[in-house]
């Protein structure tokens, strides 16, 4: 997680100092990790909280560079990731939960991209599927061995 961090402040830094491309590539760093440790990090909130971070940060620097459907692929894509995690019986409770509870803001995130930006193909694909809201239950969370 402290790898996490430091690759997200030093992306940070680059992304305020207008230094875009090495903010994308430290940006781009963050979110293998995060991806990577996604099922492994021992705090699941902190696992799902670094892979949403790490998309928008994504989002917000091709919204800097004039490139929202980039900007759009990326909140699609943590959106979806949240949806299949909360919905699959092979992971760990906490993590589907804090799937979970994170989807309701990637919605919001897609729903104000869509009325600043307009829509593009993922995102209406996304939103117009019956799984896309966050209030959409999971299958039902098994507690006890994984």
């Amino acid at each position: 997680m402290e790898h996490w961090k430091r690759t997200i402040e030093r992306a940070n830094r680059c992304f305020m100092l207008g230094e875009l491309v090495d903010a994308r590539e430290a940006y781009l760093q963050a979110l293998a990790l995060a991806q990577v440790l996604f099922e492994r990090w021992a705090d699941a909130d902190e696992a799902v909280a670094a892979c949403v971070i790490s998309h928008h940060n994504l989002a917000d620097l091709h919204l800097r560079l004039n490139q929202p459907e980039e900007s759009a692929e990326y909140l699609c894509a943590i959106h979806q990731r949240l949806l299949q995690t909360m919905q699959n019986p092979r992971l760990a409770p906490a993590l589907r939960e804090a799937a979970l509870r994170q989807s309701s803001k990637t919605y919001v995130e897609l729903l104000n991209f869509i009325s600043d930006h307009g829509e593009y193909p993922r995102t209406h694909r996304l939103l117009h599927t019956d799984t896309a809201s966050p209030s959409h239950q999971p299958a039902p969370l098994q507690h006890g061995v994984h």
